[in-house]
């Protein structure tokens, strides 16, 4: 168990990178938690109010729901009030010295504020400074507001779930922020490696909905990749009524019967060999235009056996099986266990348990080094580095532009 009190020591792949963190809720958290976990300096820049996460339940204190809890991990807190000239000025000298500036915040508010791409660049060119939001600012829907509901509707997912459920459905986990995020991190990273190479600063952008066109997009493109089109963008195995976890004689599971070797498994397995001269079920290429057909079958077939039973028969064969687990399951499972995927740590709250880092490296390894900051709890430290005096720093939260902790005033 890691004790989160530790002092923050450098770590990781991207030790001695600093990143300014202006993002809220869970995109921009989410990509910058992975640049933490491996070794960023990480400062989270809040206003007055802080991170509406912050209020969601459950909390082992005020403001600090669980999601934020999570997604802040190992951060540094400070806030600041950017409307006042004072906190934006403060800001511009914390950004000369750092490596990414980040933010989720519509062009025309970073434009009003005075923190746009070239006002970070004319005092510190080789910034990378990246936009998260949910529309490009180049198209027409820039000013909208999104959400992952929203997203998930507008790409084609919600619709796409329609097919399998009966009815237009959102994803149960926030997936259209969580991909939006992976994507931010991604583009940071390339746009490191690119100042790196060349000394070049950048800006970038990364907007929710061309995320998730992209990602719907690069299965269900299928027939409209051609033009003239080959048939309509939707894959038909993916968004097929019959693909889903099947019912069984007790309970339930998931299969994937797929390749033609697999199929005369299962076959076998089955008992019933004689499906294989069906020719709608012979090979990859005859099964494709009955997909939910052939799926219709495995489901009625699977009914007439125990979950444990068709488990054992599908490890035997090699066919790809598993059961449905709930995401309780997922905090006793035996290879998340043994593969030390949960990070405990003891904090001033008690013990809590993080989901830990899913890539493992060999030479840098990632670390959580504690729990996400109360509002402001870094402030007087963070710009204390900077080069801040203690009078600057009592003038910044005698005008309000700072908020500090009430214990740190």
């Amino acid at each position: 168990m890691q004790d989160a009190t530790q002092t923050r020591a450098s770590h990781g792949t991207l030790a001695g990178i600093r990143v300014l963190d202006l993002t809220a809720v869970l995109m921009g958290p989410f990509c910058t938690q992975i640049l933490a976990d491996h070794g960023a300096e990480v400062i989270k820049v809040e206003g007055p109010e802080g991170d509406t996460t912050r209020q969601l339940p459950v909390s082992p204190a005020p403001g600090l729901g669980a999601m934020f809890y999570n997604l802040n991990r190992g951060k540094r807190g400070l806030a600041l009030d950017l409307k006042r000239e004072e906190g934006r000025a403060a800001l511009l000298r914390l950004a000369a010295r750092a490596d990414v500036f980040i933010h989720a915040m519509r062009a025309d508010a970073m434009a009003r504020l005075g923190l746009t791409y070239a006002d970070l660049a004319a005092v510190n060119p080789r910034i990378i400074y990246a936009n998260v939001y949910g529309f490009s600012r180049r198209g027409p829907y820039a000013k909208g507001p999104a959400y992952d509901d929203t997203i998930q509707a507008m790409s084609g997912m919600a619709s796409l779930q329609g097919r399998m459920l009966g009815t237009p459905s959102y994803s149960a986990t926030l997936v259209a922020d969580k991909v939006s995020g992976l994507t931010a991190l991604y583009a940071v990273l390339m746009a490191l490696l690119h100042r790196a190479r060349t000394g070049e600063g950048q800006e970038i952008e990364v907007g929710m909905f061309e995320t998730m066109a992209n990602f719907v997009l690069t299965d269900h493109i299928n027939g409209a990749l051609f033009d003239p089109p080959k048939g309509e963008p939707v894959y038909g195995r993916a968004a097929s009524p019959n693909r889903r976890p099947y019912r069984t004689a007790d309970g339930w599971i998931a299969m994937l019967v797929y390749t033609d070797k697999q199929w005369r498994a299962f076959y076998e397995a089955a008992g019933q060999p004689a499906w294989m001269r069906d020719p709608r079920y012979a090979t990859l290429k005859d099964r494709a235009p009955h997909v939910s057909e052939v799926y219709g079958h495995l489901a009625e077939t699977l009914l007439d056996r125990t979950t444990a039973d068709w488990l054992a028969r599908c490890t035997a064969a090699e066919i790809p099986a598993a059961p449905v687990n709930e995401t309780a399951d997922l905090l006793r499972d035996p290879h998340l266990e043994a593969v030390g995927f949960f990070i405990e740590q003891e904090t001033a709250f008690g013990k809590v348990r993080f989901p830990g880092m899913p890539a493992w490296f060999s030479r840098t390894p990632g670390q959580i080094t504690g729990p996400a900051p109360a509002l402001g709890q870094d402030g007087r430290a963070v710009l204390a580095e900077a080069g801040f005096s203690e009078a600057e720093i009592d003038a910044l939260a005698a005008c309000g532009a700072l908020i500090l902790p009430a214990d740190a005033t």
